[in-house]
């Protein structure tokens, strides 16, 4: 846990190392295992583990708000560098493509987190600027519908985040943003 100030050198890499282990155990589909396993498994100390994160509702939702801010990170450099329609197209794609590599993760969340929504609620409004930021481009551009906003695109996300890790959810996740990205295209 992070008190705002910034953390010493050796805490930072006790802290970093701790999320370094928890993404691979998540993404590994490792979300049952004993809290203070994640300690031993990343080579720090129990009392360290606790330190920075009190439960693993903690560790997950510092994993979570990791992955989604280097995912917004990636949507804001796309939208500087694509033209808008390719950029969303990029952005969408490479969403399902997180999502595929990160079941772990996602199956943690919605296990852990089932009665707290703040952080996924905070999220998930990021996540909602990058796309209508991406939107908006395309429209200006002319390349994207005006009539659909934001709530569409994430409604259908937020239908394949469910349906993940389902078999064939990959390739129906792959149809669906295609059937996005072609309600999205101004004829």
């Amino acid at each position: 846990m992070t008190t705002g100030k910034p953390l010493r050198a050796d805490a930072r890499r006790n802290r970093d190392a701790l999320l370094a282990k928890a993404r691979e155990l998540f993404a590994g589909g490792c979300f049952d295992m004993r809290f203070d396993d994640f300690a031993k498994l990343a080579g720090v100390g129990t009392g360290t583990l606790y330190r920075h994160f009190p439960t693993r509702e903690a560790l997950a939702e510092a994993v979570y708000r990791e992955e989604l801010t280097a995912m917004c990170a990636h949507g804001r450099e796309l939208q500087a560098t694509l033209p808008a329609a390719d950029a969303l197209a990029v952005f969408l794609r490479g969403f399902v493509t997180h999502l595929d590599t990160h079941q772990g993760l996602a199956r943690t969340l919605a296990t852990l987190m089932a009665s707290r929504t703040g952080t996924l609620a905070e999220g998930g409004r990021e996540l909602g600027q990058v796309i209508a930021d991406l939107l908006a481009g395309g429209v200006q551009e002319g390349a994207i519908r005006d009539d659909i906003g934001v709530g569409a695109v994430m409604m259908a996300l937020q239908g394949i985040c469910v349906a993940c890790g389902e078999p064939g959810s990959r390739a129906d996740a792959d149809g669906t943003i295609t059937l996005v990205l072609d309600g999205l295209r101004h004829r």
